[in-house]
């Protein structure tokens, strides 16, 4: 049976103008946080810009232990500018 996805504002880190040494540290406490409510998809808002923190974020999170898949978000989400996080199961 699917999940049914109800995306919920804490359900979204913002990290758009972050620098990278900004970024990470936030993107670790708040992947644990989605992880301990028991979320199973999260989305990780960083823009488009020049793609540094885009690659930055998916370079980190692709080793993270409570990460199963990432994925660019579709166009009616945030497109190129947002990365959407699977966790890993309990």
């Amino acid at each position: 049976m699917p999940r049914i996805v109800e995306r919920q504002p804490d359900d979204e880190l913002d990290l758009h103008g972050a620098t990278v040494d900004e970024a990470i540290p936030r993107l670790d406490e708040f992947v644990h946080a989605a992880f301990r409510r028991g979320r199973w998809r999260v989305w990780i808002i960083h823009g488009k810009g020049t793609g540094t923190l885009r690659r930055a974020i998916r370079r980190h999170l692709s080793g993270h232990s409570l990460v199963k898949r990432l994925a660019t978000a579709d166009r009616s989400s945030g497109g190129s500018g947002v990365t959407e996080v699977e966790l890993a199961d309990a």
